[in-house]
């Protein structure tokens, strides 16, 4: 196994009992996703500081905001790795306002699509950016009414922040869609994948490799085109890397994770699972390829991998969450 990525995977193990412990009585998906994203910044949890920022977060907003939702532990997690999380949630909040200012409707996923913008934008720019969101949002409502919904708004939000022009970051979308829809099953997960591969500046050669895995994966009984994994493919695809070193490092990733107390197949879905080991062997990947650019125009492509990433992972845990929630309901 990658030695990153096995130490990450421990990190990840560690920092998921810790806050387990701390978060009780919270999305245990969104837990997940929280101890991942320190894991991934080679950093231990650190419960109390995670906690301090949730508190200051109930302070700044109401008891039913979208802020206290399915995804308030992982949110504070994002905002507590950075260096001054009160100025960025005021910033985030400010943008959530301006978003809602545009009928973008209250959700977890519009939360994360305010940070994302608060955090990738300086304040002089996050306007154009919000404006560019939200033409990118009305141009997937308006090739496919039924697909696109709030899932939606966090890659809308990540390409507002790309340089990418709207009319034909669309079209480019429709064109991978018509291509890969006699592949896959009409889904939000298509639509999301291509989202990534806009994203990602794929060409045909990663059509090539996104078939490659798909089938590399099944030969290990390992179904990375489901719905939840899906757009984690198109992501993998997109690395410059052998695709059979690819799946080896997905699939050592699973077993081990798999053995960790907390992770069992009582604990956790297999595409849960996978969602989280292809994050860290994305992020891992992307920042080697990244420390030996010279070339500014891959450089970015690569900072449109990693927003992806990170877009692709919210709104998955979202997704999952939201249908955990559903079904303890239901059952109760």
């Amino acid at each position: 196994m990658n030695p990153i990525d096995l130490d990450r995977l421990q990190r990840l193990a560690q920092n998921m009992q810790a806050l387990k412990k701390e978060f009780t009585w919270h999305n245990v998906s969104a837990s997940r996703l929280a101890a991942l994203l320190w894991a991934i910044e080679d950093r231990t949890a650190d419960p109390a500081h995670i906690r301090s920022v949730m508190g200051r977060i109930k302070q700044a907003t109401s008891s039913f905001s979208s802020f206290r939702g399915l995804l308030s532990v992982a949110l504070s997690a994002t905002l507590s790795l950075k260096d001054d999380p009160e100025r960025l949630l005021d910033e985030t909040l400010d943008t959530y306002e301006q978003l809602r200012a545009l009928k973008f409707k209250s959700s977890d996923y519009l939360v994360f699509a305010a940070y994302e913008i608060a955090e990738g934008a300086e304040p002089m720019r996050r306007a154009e950016v919000i404006e560019r969101m939200h033409l990118f949002y009305d141009g997937m409502k308006a090739n496919h009414r039924f697909l696109t919904s709030q899932d939606d708004y966090i890659f809308a939000s990540i390409l507002g922040l790309s340089e990418l022009p709207v009319e034909a970051a669309l079209k480019r979308m429709e064109d991978f869609y018509a291509e890969l829809k006699p592949e896959f099953r009409v889904s939000n997960s298509l639509q999301a994948l291509t989202h990534v591969l806009t994203l990602g500046q794929a060409d045909p050669l990663t059509i090539g490799r996104l078939t490659e895995l798909r089938e590399a994966f099944k030969a290990r009984r390992l179904r990375m085109d489901k719905d939840f994994t899906l757009p984690s493919l198109g992501l993998l695809a997109l690395l410059p890397t052998d695709t059979q070193v690819i799946v080896s490092d997905i699939e050592d990733g699973f077993a081990y994770l798999r053995d960790q107390k907390g992770f069992g197949r009582w604990s956790i879905t297999d595409q849960e699972l996978l969602l989280l080991v292809s994050g860290i062997v994305i992020s891992r990947s992307v920042g080697q390829i990244r420390e030996g650019l010279t070339s500014s125009t891959i450089s970015n492509v690569m900072a449109s991998l990693i927003a992806a990433q990170q877009a692709v992972m919210v709104a998955t845990i979202t997704a999952m969450a939201a249908a955990n929630a559903a079904a303890s309901s239901s059952s109760s």
